[in-house]
């Protein structure tokens, strides 16, 4: 049985339906990895992330190539532009048929109202606060003062009160945003390193156990398992760790 949680209401819950909430990061380079890793996954796995490397090389082709499997994709291209630029690419993934998609909090309550305007169905949209590779000098480097939690919870509270679906975070803000805003919002993390991977350039990292305890409702993992030589044994492996 999988270990219980303490919600927002400081009541235990099981964790349960751990795998709806692992989505792992499709990290490659090219259509013909990204898919021979959802294959190999796909058994274990029903949720993939498409980032901004494989999106510019492959384009909405390769969205289309995974959704075909009968995955979910969470396409984390984190839109930051004008309103009007910002609402009509919304509207073009919302066709592709996505069932998240991200944007950039730091571009003002008009863009996010623009990016939830345009939306074309049921996909959740979801605002990044701080990256995870982020720390406090990285925003002194672009003039903010305070912390990187109180960054965090500045730009959650802007896009909750324009209507966003949900935040992407690092694990460590988790435990404050359910204190802030309860089950009001999705939560979305990133930065996750099983106990046996290399932080890699996260900065702020946690392992999938620590995420999910502390609130997460969906864990994006990618290259402790992209870049595995094994990556349906790293989701094993994971799966145990939670188990």
């Amino acid at each position: 049985m999988l270990p219980a949680k303490a919600n927002a209401m400081g009541c235990s819950t099981p964790l349960g339906m751990t795998q709806e909430k692992i989505i792992v990061a499709l990290d490659v380079p090219t259509k013909e990895k990204a898919l021979a890793l959802v294959k190999q996954l796909r058994d274990q796995i029903s949720f993939f992330k498409i980032g901004l490397q494989l999106y510019t090389a492959e384009g909405p082709e390769i969205v289309r190539a995974v959704l075909a499997t009968g995955a979910k994709v969470w396409l984390d291209i984190k839109l930051h532009d004008i309103p009007n630029t910002v609402g009509r690419a919304v509207e073009s993934a919302s066709r592709l048929g996505v069932h998240m998609l991200t944007i950039h909090l730091s571009g003002g309550g008009e863009m996010i109202r623009a990016a939830i305007a345009a939306r074309a169905n049921n996909m959740l949209l979801l605002g990044v606060t701080v990256l995870t590779s982020a720390t406090e000098q990285t925003l002194r480097e672009v003039g903010i003062s305070g912390t990187v939690e109180d960054q965090v919870l500045r730009l959650a509270k802007l896009g909750v009160e324009a209507g966003i679906d949900g935040v992407v975070a690092s694990p460590h803000e988790i435990r404050k945003l359910r204190a802030e805003f309860g089950n009001k919002i999705k939560i979305a993390v990133q930065g996750i390193r099983p106990t046996w991977a290399a932080p890699g350039d996260q900065k702020r990292f946690m392992t999938p156990r620590m995420a999910l305890e502390a609130g997460a409702d969906y864990i994006g993992i990618g290259r402790p398992i992209a870049a595995h030589q094994q990556p349906s044994e790293a989701v094993a492996k994971i799966l145990q760790e939670l188990s």
